[in-house]
């Protein structure tokens, strides 16, 4: 079975791969732990993430993004101690920032999903790409998606970390030609 080169050797990457990386997702608590996930990735690898992916559902309550807005400095520095999670000061304050934020996007939206999919028109993008170096870190839909939500005031979600997430919640597929996780 051909992958993707980016997760092969590693049975929780290809997982990941096989049944979540640029897969369709609906869910807005499901965006929202993505949001919270990749902003908490950048200068790491993926692979340091997905291995603490359950002890960031635990963490943030199941990324219920009604409990994490109302996170106060208590649970602040209970993140900052917590050992299974990334314990940076601004990923953590941008996660509970970012709640407040995607709440407020949803009200004027109707659902994160219906903001996120508004950028290409409901259309998934689904590019050609032969070999791993040719995938790109950062487009211009993800330059306008980060530009945008900067401007109703989340934080840390730089163009390369909202392509990835785009790559992760399946607004864009990068699959490699060949793969088997292809459209």
């Amino acid at each position: 079975m051909k992958r993707c080169d980016w997760c092969i050797g590693n049975e929780l990457y290809e997982k990941y791969h096989d049944e979540e990386w640029g897969k369709v997702v609906h869910d807005d608590r499901t965006l929202f732990e993505f949001l919270i996930l990749e902003s908490a990735q950048a200068g790491l690898n993926w692979l340091t993430i997905l291995k603490k992916r359950e002890n960031y559902r635990k963490a943030y309550d199941n990324f219920d993004y009604n409990m994490v807005a109302e996170y106060n400095e208590e649970k602040f520095e209970e993140l900052m101690n917590n050992k299974g999670i990334v314990r940076n000061r601004l990923k953590i304050r941008a996660s509970i920032n970012n709640a407040g934020r995607f709440m407020e996007v949803q009200n004027e939206f109707g659902s994160f999903y219906r903001y996120l999919w508004n950028f290409t028109d409901g259309k998934q993008i689904i590019n050609r790409v032969e070999k791993l170096e040719d995938l790109p870190a950062k487009t211009e839909l993800s330059d306008a998606i980060s530009k945008d939500m900067k401007k109703r005031g989340f934080k840390f979600i730089g163009t390369t970390i909202i392509y990835a997430y785009l790559q992760a919640v399946g607004v864009v597929d990068d699959h490699l030609e060949g793969c088997v996780a292809r459209k």
